[in-house]
């Protein structure tokens, strides 16, 4: 026999009970009018009077009680009546109907063809879910947190119900999935993957783990590849900040064999302040595009050729690391002689540490509270803490916090007592990475975009980096541009794309002159909003994504 629902269960009980209290007010009613009041009622009068007055819809000939006890007994029943449609219904008849019209989350996987199945929600997976959504994938999520699951499906997102605790997940449906990702704690990820593995499941299984230690026992399992998010967020920060690292260590804003993107703070004392991007001629100066400028927290893509450059912009580019560095002199005031400075003493924190120190350079890491690898202790919003950990002659500050709150605060503290320091910062949400760079950080990176750069790779092959929603730069077979002179392409009017450079071989071209053709082979990088891109790939279909991050240059 099926076991009643909890509601139903409440609704029984009420409906047991409310007749015994009828009755027994009845009863002491009966017995109020006979011997207090000298006018006998029958047991049906008094029922009739226990249920006007529990429901307060009035009375008929009963009314003006003469003794004392019969008033406060009046009053008595009143105010439960009262308390019975206020408290009661919430109790009893609100969760009954909840129940009957709000709609059920399923808790049994369907069969899903070339769906990507996720397996928890979290800021880890949004840019993931976006990437998804653009390249028009279907996505499933299980989820084992009720209230996330309904607002994921109130969102319009496909979720099963499901705990791991409780039962093991049935994935016999499994086979026709493009794909598993598994965003929850190691030991469900460890279960997820042996269980779809057990059901026949021979697609990819991407797993991010906390702890790297657990990357082997985790492919062991049946993993295809098994990452730490904030390891990889934190190898990021590490290849922006100093030269020595190399980018391909950072494993996300690495593209091809050649290039990268990055973000550049133009000083006060740049030779690019005051002109245009046409009289800067970067490309030919140096190597690298500018795709887009943060100007206050505002993301400008694609800016036109006239825009003038200002102090405090931050130039988002494209080029070789040389080329990189090359705009990087042009932009920045002179080179700092100063130490490393890390903010925060996490998982993060701590990793930007240990390959900093790897690659030889001199760092100072400061925490509120002590602990190994800390150098300093004390509140990094105190100028004279921040004074004596040496931030306005350090070569980078790197903020770790554990907050995106506190990372925008800093960043402001920060700002105002030294305005030509290079600050980095690790944000939790991509969405908050406006407001940090409006705080006066130079470059902010999220978890989020660390780790959907690397799944859209796995589970789509494509090669891309978003930055925020805003600017997408897709590596594209060069098949469909061969054979004719770019130029006549005519792409930024009819796709809303611009080809930012062509990699042929080990060069990187970014000056196309009139009658440049690309060549098959050839590795095209294309730039425009998620929609520009789009109508390209519609343009061009049979234009093909090649593969974004080499396997081998990730760190664990």
């Amino acid at each position: 026999m099926p076991r009643l629902s909890r509601s139903y269960r409440r609704i029984l009980l009420l409906l047991l009970a409310l007749p015994v209290i009828l009755y027994i007010l009845a009863l002491f009613y009966q017995a109020g009018m006979f011997y207090l009041e000298g006018k006998p009622r029958t047991i049906l009068e008094s029922l009739e009077w226990a249920s006007e007055t529990l429901t307060t819809t009035g009375y008929g000939r009963d009314s003006g009680w003469l003794h004392p006890l019969m008033q406060f007994f009046v009053i008595l029943v009143q105010l439960a009546g009262v308390f019975l449609v206020f408290v009661a219904f919430q109790l009893f008849m609100v969760p009954f109907f909840e129940e009957r019209f709000e709609q059920r989350i399923p808790t049994r996987l369907p069969a899903l063809k070339d769906h990507v199945l996720i397996y928890r929600y979290g800021p880890t997976v949004i840019s993931l879910l976006g990437e998804l959504d653009r390249a028009k994938v279907p996505v499933m999520i299980l989820e084992e947190d009720e209230p996330t699951a309904r607002r994921l499906r109130e969102r319009g997102r496909k979720v099963v119900l499901g705990n791991l605790e409780e039962e093991d997940p049935d994935l016999s449906n499994l086979e026709g999935a493009r794909g598993l990702v598994l965003n929850g704690d190691d030991n469900h990820n460890a279960a997820m993957t042996l269980s779809a593995r057990y059901h026949g499941f021979k697609g990819p299984i991407v797993a991010l783990v906390d702890d790297p230690q657990r990357r082997p026992p985790m492919q062991r399992a049946g993993a295809t590849a098994v990452f730490t998010p904030d390891h990889l967020l934190a190898a990021a920060l590490a290849a922006r900040a100093s030269a020595r690292i190399s980018p391909r260590v950072g494993g996300v804003q690495h593209l091809g064999h050649h290039l990268e993107v990055a973000e550049l703070r133009l000083r006060a004392d740049s030779p690019l302040v005051g002109r245009t991007i046409a009289e800067a001629g970067l490309r030919r100066q140096t190597g690298a595009t500018i795709i887009g400028i943060w100007n206050e927290g505002e993301l400008v893509r694609q800016p036109p050729i006239t825009t003038r450059l200002t102090t405090g912009q931050i130039i988002v580019v494209v080029g070789s690391h040389e080329a990189i560095g090359r705009l990087g002199k042009l932009a920045s005031a002179a080179p700092r002689r100063g130490a490393f400075l890390i903010v925060g003493q996490g998982s993060v924190g701590e990793k930007v540490a240990e390959l900093l120190r790897d690659a030889g350079e001199e760092v100072q890491v400061l925490d509120r509270q002590p602990g190994p690898g800390v150098d300093l202790v004390g509140d990094p919003l105190n100028l004279k803490v921040l004074n004596q950990a040496g931030a306005p002659d350090a070569q980078a500050i790197i903020l770790a916090l554990e907050t995106d709150s506190a990372t925008i605060f800093t960043s402001a503290v920060i700002r105002g007592l030294a305005p030509d320091v290079v600050i980095l910062a690790a944000t939790s949400r991509v969405e908050n990475v406006s407001r940090i760079h409006r705080a006066g950080a130079d470059f902010a990176l999220s978890v989020s975009q660390v780790a959907g750069q690397l799944l859209t790779y796995h589970l789509l092959g494509q090669e891309s980096f978003s930055l925020e929603a805003a600017i997408k730069l897709v590596a594209t077979s060069g098949e469909n541009l061969a054979g004719r002179p770019l130029d006549t392409f005519r792409l930024r009017e009819r796709t809303g794309c611009s080809v930012v450079a062509v990699e042929r071989g080990d060069a990187v071209i970014v000056e196309f002159e009139a009658g440049f053709e690309v060549l098959p082979e050839d590795t095209v990088y294309v730039s425009g909003t998620n929609e520009a891109v789009d109508t390209y790939f519609k343009g061009f279909p049979n234009t093909r994504a090649w593969p974004a991050v080499r396997p081998g240059s990730l760190p664990e």
